[in-house]
């Protein structure tokens, strides 16, 4: 039975996740040049209005999906007739994604009196109406275990807009021509998505035909209003920063956020891809039982763990030189609050892993209740900490106390469970600690970029040698 898990799990994790992984590298490295192009080529001003934009655009997307993929992919993998469940969710996210839009022409109208970002935020706003319909064809893809499709498409726009911005250097525009350009773009890559991303499963002929009344959706939306409130909180969490930043803080500093947010998202995405393609293997586990579900979590809770302390190092080391190399020397300072931010790299990879795994045993109430106490948090620490400290810093502090929150809450419940054990929790904070403060000690008296060499070289031999003798006492165990 082992075995077989095992090779379930190599097999279609791997498979499934494999594509999504590459795609998001290439994605984030070429994202990442075109957003360096436009922090470089545009002034701070122009730039930190169209990263305002951009947050508030990115803070109603987050409400707009109304985190019903995971419904749908629950719901698709158990439905008979997957055609029809498809159509009713591609309407759905199509009226819904449409009503967002309108919202978030409003919001930026309330909050903001520069014209600029509200100009942008018309134009950026757009892209909500798109995003809800490529999000569902991206979870059609996410349950038939086939995200090759998804991932390719994304690659390819990743790589028209990085196209953009070279030309950027060559033919300077005007920041708000651009917008029109970037929604040109996304359209066009909607169109691939239905046409190859669905593999013609699904089209607008179908979909206008099915009978789809306002009742039934406000009925689905209900019956399931905790994948809204757990979506919408897991944007909120850091576009609430931003939004905090622009309001209190300055037009640097809301550029300062978003540098060290662009890079930490080019980190977390991984483990966001690599979780989201575990997720219908854990259904699946599940259905047969628990122990089986509790292997799959074990087998990647480590893994997952081990790349959340590789990332926060990685940037703890070199931020000092990537930033201003990237960015320029008007970025200077923004280091410092990069390894702020980064702290949360240490939980949030196995907070999307658990996450998984409650929704999978159906408590997506229970991590509703996470997702709310985590946000309530961040917002209180912030806005307190702001009105006496007027630093960044505030911020970046109050991400990671309320994600150890989060994680805390997390495992109580997986423990109630019994998917996991007190020891297994105990020992994960203890290392955690021990690697992060061990490394920042020694960091002090060996050259950080070097340190960062050796010190993984001696973990990965010291991890290599625990797992060679596990292997060999479970050898002998198995020939007794």
């Amino acid at each position: 039975m082992y075995k077989n898990i095992i090779s379930i799990f190599s097999k279609n994790i791997v498979k499934n996740s494999f594509w999504s992984t590459i795609s998001n590298i290439l994605q984030n490295v070429l994202l990442s040049i075109f957003f360096i192009i436009l922090a470089r080529q545009y002034s701070t001003l122009d730039f930190g209005n169209y990263i305002i934009a951009n947050t508030i655009y990115s803070f109603v997307l987050g409400f707009s999906s109304l985190g019903m993929g995971h419904w749908f992919i629950r719901e698709y993998v158990n439905s008979e007739d997957k055609i029809s469940l498809s159509n009713r969710f591609f309407k759905m996210q199509l009226y819904v994604g449409v009503l967002f839009y309108l919202i978030n022409i409003l919001i930026s109208v309330l909050l903001y009196k520069t014209l600029l970002i509200r100009y942008l935020s018309v134009i950026i706003g757009i892209n909500i109406v798109f995003d809800n319909l490529i999000y569902v064809i991206k979870s059609l893809n996410i349950a038939e275990m086939d995200q090759k499709r998804s991932s390719i498409l994304l690659a390819f726009e990743a790589l028209v807009k990085f196209t953009i911005g070279l030309l950027i250097f060559i033919y300077p525009i005007n920041i708000i021509i651009l917008s029109f350009i970037l929604i040109l773009v996304r359209f066009i890559t909607l169109n691939l998505f239905i046409q190859y991303g669905t593999r013609n499963s699904i089209s607008l002929t179908n979909i206008f035909k099915v009978h789809f009344k306002y009742k039934q959706i406000k009925e689905i939306i209900i019956s399931n209003w905790s994948f809204v409130v757990i979506s919408s909180i897991s944007v909120v969490n850091w576009r609430i920063g931003n939004i905090l930043v622009s309001k209190i803080l300055s037009i640097k500093d809301v550029a300062n956020y978003e540098i060290s947010y662009k890079l930490l998202s080019m980190f977390y995405l991984i483990p966001i891809m690599i979780t989201t393609s575990l997720y219908p293997t854990l259904i699946n586990a599940k259905a047969e039982n628990n122990d089986r579900m509790k292997i799959i979590y074990y087998r990647s809770f480590v893994p997952l763990c081990i790349y959340g302390f590789l990332s926060f190092t990685f940037i703890y080391s070199y931020s000092d030189i990537i930033i201003p190399l990237l960015f320029g020397s008007k970025y200077l300072s923004t280091s410092a609050y990069c390894k702020e931010m980064f702290l949360v790299m240490l939980i949030f990879p196995t907070i999307f892993l658990q996450a998984n795994v409650l929704l999978t045993l159906r408590l997506e109430k229970l991590d509703m209740i996470c997702n709310i106490v985590c946000l309530i948090l961040n917002i209180a620490i912030s806005i307190i900490g702001l009105k006496y400290f007027k630093s960044l810093s505030v911020v970046n502090y109050a991400i990671f106390i309320s994600f150890i929150v989060f994680h805390i809450i997390q495992d109580y419940i997986l423990i109630k469970n019994k998917i996991t054990d007190i020891s297994h929790v105990v020992s994960f904070y203890l290392s955690s600690l021990t690697v992060i403060l061990s490394y920042i000690l020694l960091s002090k008296i060996i050259s950080k970029e070097i340190l960062f060499v050796f010190f993984w070289m001696i973990l990965s031999i010291i991890y290599f040698i625990i797992n060679k003798r596990k292997s060999i006492l479970n050898f002998q165990v198995q020939n007794q």
